[in-house]
């Protein structure tokens, strides 16, 4: 089913910012712990920053990654690399060295944006990557930028702010070819674990961003006469009560993340928004600045939404500025959305959408006006320009299934990726004709409204965060004494699901079982580490040797 059509400018990501400091030059884009940065600051700082780079000999065609958490810095150097014509890489600042190193020796980095506390992970690596310049923050800059860094951490790295602070302030003039160069070469994991490396040039970032500004707004894109992109806000305020230039939301979703980078940073710039930052999930602070800063919006993932909904302070607090409410990267359950209704009413938007870095950010999402048919359950209806097709998983042809017939769900849209960064054999399994395989098994209604059914076969969702299984299997498998390994998830209200492991190890006992499971969880990101693990006598597998995880989740569910 194809949705409404825009008419997108032809213009890099750099048009974004540069629409909304022309726009809304004196309104706080980001408010970080007391700190502001306004519009126009953020432009400001972002083309000085784009003319350092130029200065050290980076630009058009060159990977900088960024190792960074949320903080004012971040989008000054996104902004940045894209304005000087290189291309942005994010990196997840918690990422082990090994993994760490693979991601910047794929994407060809050749500088680095880095954190003190992260710094040492990429000093360790640095000699297997092409980074000839690192450039270091920390939080008391991000607070405070006439703070100076400790930079031994990373022998001849730079001070962030000290690299940047006497260069011209108006953007250079580089030229970009928006279908082209590439603004985003994104790093997702694999089924197997390992990261891939997603193409994405100017053009997918501007459509994807523009695709859901305009349906949350209800804009249209429009062009300034300097070349900036802006919206014309077309809707009445009864169908979108939030105004362009007065939005405020507390962002808690990574940068590094797609949901982040497009949903977070650069849908709020282009509809002149405050972004407040918070650098770790608190519920009582963060529905004390939701009251503070009188927030206009709220998104996340479901866990987030959870923990408020518990929390003593949700029903006490003053959330009376609230008009819109977006869940992603996992679905939302339905008592939560029943909970969310009852505390705010009918008044309040709730919207879940759906996608992956593959197609940018997104590919639907539930519709913001007021009078539109919303279906609790559903990730919405497909973006503009984009269409979404149900075809038979094992079939070589994308045929669509009948409406309501579970299905892979394909996408074809000016915002899925050109392709995985060298990886041919792959690229030519999951873009065919246009469309992307994403994986997902959902099924579309008689209104083309998608659910989600499965993701990505066994893939397991915890606050959001992706775990493929097969990695915390292979570590299982490489620990001595242990001959068979699945990993399942257990559903868990609050968290999405919680990683759990069955293992056949006949040499151990069950004493033995924490400090396996120990063993391997020092090996992985928090959000990876599994939860359970359970000493069995033999893995269950199909007569063709597939291993039956429906039949272990099933036991799981009996054990409860």
């Amino acid at each position: 089913m194809t949705a409404t059509s825009l008419e997108y400018p032809d213009a890099p990501v750099g048009a974004l910012l540069a629409g909304a400091a022309r726009r809304f030059g004196p309104r706080p884009a980001v408010h970080y712990y007391g700190r502001e940065l306004t519009y126009a600051q953020l432009q400001e700082r972002a083309a000085a920053f784009a003319h350092s780079l130029i200065g050290a000999g980076i630009g058009r065609g060159d990977v900088v990654a960024i190792h960074l958490p949320n903080c004012p810095q971040y989008p000054i150097a996104y902004y940045g690399i894209l304005l000087a014509g290189a291309t942005f890489s994010p990196a997840n600042p918690l990422l082990p060295p090994a993994d760490l190193a693979a991601q910047l020796a794929d994407c060809g980095a050749v500088a680095a944006v880095t954190w003190v506390p992260a710094a040492p992970a990429l000093a360790a690596v640095r000699d297997r990557t092409a980074v000839r310049l690192v450039l270091v923050t920390d939080r008391a800059q991000a607070l405070d930028p006439g703070r100076r860094v400790e930079l031994d951490a990373v022998p001849g790295a730079q001070d962030f702010e000290e690299f940047h602070a006497c260069a011209p302030t108006t953007p250079p003039d580089v030229p970009i070819d928006v279908r082209n160069d590439l603004a985003h070469l994104a790093y997702t994991g694999g089924t197997t674990g390992r990261s891939k490396g997603v193409q994405l040039p100017h053009r997918n970032v501007v459509v994807n961003s523009l695709q859901y500004a305009c349906g949350g707004s209800g804009s249209v894109p429009a062009r300034d006469d300097a070349g900036g992109v802006v919206l014309d806000q077309v809707s009445p305020p009864e169908e979108h009560p939030v105004r362009l230039g007065t939005g405020v939301a507390i962002n808690l979703t990574p940068w590094f993340h797609a949901m982040g980078t497009i949903g977070g940073l650069n849908v709020p710039v282009l509809t002149g928004g405050t972004i407040v930052l918070h650098d770790r999930f608190d519920p009582g602070a963060y529905l004390a600045d939701a009251e503070r800063f009188a927030v206009t919006g709220m998104g996340g993932a479901p866990p987030l939404f959870g923990a408020l909904v518990r929390h003593p302070d949700f029903a006490t607090r003053d959330l009376s500025h609230v008009r819109g409410i977006s869940s992603g990267a996992a679905p939302l359950p339905v008592e939560l959305i029943q909970a969310l209704q009852r505390r705010f009413g009918d008044d309040v938007v709730i919207t879940e959408g759906y996608g992956l870095t593959e197609v940018t950010m997104g590919a639907t999402i539930g519709p913001a006006a007021r009078s539109a048919v919303r279906k609790v359950g559903t990730v919405g209806l497909p973006v503009p320009d984009t269409e979404v097709r149900i075809v038979d998983p094992a079939g070589a042809d994308l045929a669509p299934l009948p409406t309501g017939e579970p299905g892979e769900v394909c996408i074809r849209g000016p915002q899925v990726m050109t392709g995985y960064r060298n990886r041919p054999e792959e690229n030519a399994a999951v873009l065919v004709d246009g469309w992307l395989r994403t994986g997902d098994i959902g099924v579309l209604d008689e209104d083309g409204y998608l659910s989600i059914v499965d993701r990505k076969k066994d893939m397991l969702l915890y606050k959001g965060y992706n775990v493929y299984p097969r990695e915390l299997e292979e570590l299982l498998f490489a620990q001595p004494g242990v001959t068979g390994a699945a990993v399942v998830g257990r559903p868990d209200t609050m968290a999405g699901e919680l990683p759990v492991a069955f293992v056949v190890a006949p040499g151990l006992a069950e004493g033995d079982a924490p400090a396996l499971m120990e063993a391997v969880n020092a090996q992985v990101l928090p959000y990876k580490r599994l939860r359970e693990l359970h000493l069995v006598d033999e893995i269950p597998v199909s007569a063709a040797g597939k291993v039956l995880k429906r039949t272990l989740r099933d036991r799981l569910t009996s054990t409860r």
